[in-house]
């Protein structure tokens, strides 16, 4: 399973935690990186079991999950910049007048004000949640649509793509299969999208990549390998060092 389906697939609780965990494994939600149970993982001379060693690889590779989720795309979250802010002081826990301080607001009952309407919009989330829960045990007829990774650096309706159009789209551009090249970069955005989403899927997550390693595995895929390592970053399956040294997926 990709990073990207780990992560939407997941439970409210296992959003929370950071990781899902399965009879042989725990795998990171945010990264898709995975520890095996019954292994001792070493590190700076401590032993840790998966469970254990999971926990440390989320808070070292990704920092808090809540602050992790609040740097998602405002599309993702909902939430604006002002709410994003007022909620990592929240959780750092600020008194209100601390935040009035920081945040130049004018009142303290202006900061209960935001603790309140926050507090609307979560029962409002779990009302919403309880009815797309019901709506899925009744709706047969709805198409699966792909998961696209939690960094994407665009969230519109390019995105609204089901499976069955994805496996259209790989057919027609990678047309002597999903391990061959590709025949042409596709124009529509829609496209773009699917074939890069595949081309990512090439690369490990977690790894360091130099731009000569990302250019091998590229060329093998499309003669214009430069024009595929652009998008990929442009897109945000990649991200790299300023100077270009080191890539590696988002």
């Amino acid at each position: 399973m990709s990073a990207s389906d780990l992560f939407w697939n997941s439970s409210l609780n296992e959003l929370k935690n950071g990781y899902k965990e399965t009879d042989s494994e725990y795998s990171c939600i945010l990264c898709g990186k995975s520890f095996e149970k019954g292994i001792i993982y070493p590190q700076d001379g401590v032993l840790y079991d998966a469970l254990r060693f999971i926990r440390l690889h989320i808070e070292e590779a990704h920092g808090s999950v809540f602050e992790y989720l609040l740097g998602l795309n405002k599309k993702l979250t909902g939430l604006t910049e002002h709410q994003c802010a007022l909620l990592k002081l929240f959780y750092r826990e600020k008194s209100d007048d601390e935040i009035r301080k920081e945040l130049e607001i004018g009142s303290s009952s202006t900061i209960r004000n935001h603790r309140f309407l926050l507090k609307e919009k979560e029962r409002q989330a779990k009302l919403f949640l309880a009815i797309m829960e019901l709506l899925k045990e009744k709706d047969k007829s709805a198409p699966a649509f792909l998961n696209f990774h939690q960094n994407a650096t665009m969230r519109d309706d390019r995105y609204n793509i089901t499976e069955n159009e994805k496996s259209s789209v790989l057919k027609r551009f990678f047309p002597s299969g999903a391990d061959g090249e590709l025949s042409i970069f596709p124009a529509k955005e829609k496209h773009k999208l699917i074939v890069l989403q595949h081309i990512a899927g090439k690369f490990e997550t977690g790894k360091i990549y130099t731009e000569y390693e990302v250019n091998i595995v590229l060329q093998k895929i499309f003669e214009d390998y430069v024009t595929l390592r652009r998008y990929l970053i442009e897109y945000g399956f990649f991200d790299r060092k300023y100077d270009g040294s080191e890539y590696w997926l988002k």
